[in-house]
């Protein structure tokens, strides 16, 4: 098992930052946002309510309800109580269904980029990471005759995000339904659709998700959480929607790891599910503004490819122009070189595209105030002369 490498960046900045470096941080996928007040407040009243007990595994019914709501409201998914699981963050939902689903060997197809977790997450449970290579020019999006390609007897599984981290693509109800289309022929795979950037969409059409594609209902399991959209990261509450066996499954082995999410997280986590996503519309305007903003300026940059991610706050620029060029002395011989360069040279932390299966791009976050953005991509430039 791997460190994550953007939590290695993140250490690796704060590191440089105790020596005294004025270090710009575009590595982590944070909104630099604070939660907002009226959900702050359901907190505050949810202590004061004296939650402090053991919540129940799968999460309170009221959450759980809401969850219900917010996937009837927004995906047009019907789910009951006994298909959702409210987890420590995202990641453990994910981690929850590849340890109750995965035996030894079993494929799961990870159309490149991926993120960052989703390979490791596999190898713990025995399963095997099978790549599906994407690039900029296809706005980093698997085809529906890639995944046939890739699948084999063993294949059990298919995982993605949309939208998509680290390149922020998104893929639209047509190109699900493509992609649906060869599972059809193929009963057997089951799909994990993390939509946690979601509500991060420039596009100004509805979000589509996998398991509302005909057919595709009993086979799905949609991930989400609260931590991007409503900037969240740190109250550590992710959920799912899916096949009742599923759900138990992951119910069971949550009950024997962690137990039930923290308690004062979720009652907060109600107020935010049950408002309507529009609440949050000014920080998704101020994202789109920062992703004009920073391809606007990486566009003055040589060697830079970039492409307009449709949603999250990543641009996923292939920087392949620089590898064996030889800068300040140092040999560039991948994204990793590069990334550490601009860390070094640059005192900007972003992170290799080598940690999301993809060995010619780097991942710039765009959760940073304009002001750090044009600061960092100034430096980045000057580094490159």
């Amino acid at each position: 098992m791997s460190t994550s490498a953007t939590l290695a960046m993140a250490a690796k900045a704060r590191e440089l930052r105790a020596e005294g470096k004025d270090i710009i941080g575009l590595s982590l996928g944070e909104p630099d946002f604070n939660t907002p007040d009226f959900i702050k407040n359901a907190a505050i009243e949810a202590i004061n309510q004296n939650y402090n007990s053991y919540s129940p595994v799968d999460g309170y019914v009221e959450l759980k309800e809401a969850v219900i709501t917010k996937f009837k409201r927004d995906n047009n998914l019907t789910y009951t109580l006994p298909q959702i699981v409210v987890s420590t963050g995202a990641k453990q939902s994910l981690y929850n269904v590849a340890q109750v689903m995965l035996n030894k060997g079993d494929e799961v197809i990870l159309p490149c980029p991926y993120w960052v977790s989703y390979s490791d997450i596999v190898k713990v449970a025995e399963g095997i990471p099978v790549e599906v290579k994407t690039s900029i020019d296809t706005d980093f999006k698997m085809t529906a005759s890639q995944l046939e390609a890739a699948i084999t007897p063993k294949t059990k599984m298919l995982w993605f995000s949309s939208p998509c981290n680290p390149s922020g693509s998104l893929y639209s109800k047509e190109e699900l339904e493509a992609l649906a289309g060869v599972l059809r022929k193929h009963p057997n795979i089951y799909v994990v659709s993390d939509e946690i950037y979601e509500h991060i969409n420039y596009t100004g059409k509805p979000h589509a998700s996998m398991a509302g594609i005909e057919d595709m209902f009993d086979r799905t399991v949609t991930v989400n959480g609260v931590s991007k959209a409503f900037a969240m990261t740190g109250w550590r509450v992710g959920y799912i929607g899916a096949p009742d066996w599923i759900a138990r499954a992951c119910n069971k082995m949550q009950g024997q790891v962690t137990s039930g999410t923290n308690c004062i997280a979720q009652r907060a986590v109600i107020t935010a599910l049950n408002a309507k996503p529009s609440v949050i519309n000014y920080m998704i305007d101020e994202f789109k503004t920062r992703r004009d903003m920073v391809l606007q300026l990486l566009e003055d940059i040589e060697g830079f490819k970039t492409n307009t991610p449709e949603g999250a706050f990543y641009v996923f620029p292939d920087v392949s122009f620089f590898f064996g060029k030889t800068l300040r002395g140092k040999t560039i011989h991948n994204a990793t070189d590069f990334s550490l360069y601009l860390l070094e040279e640059a005192l900007v932390a972003t992170v290799t595209g080598d940690a999301f299966g993809n060995p010619d791009c780097i991942r710039i976050s765009y959760a940073a105030s304009q002001e750090q953005i044009k600061e960092a991509v100034k430096r980045i430039k000057a580094a490159l002369v």
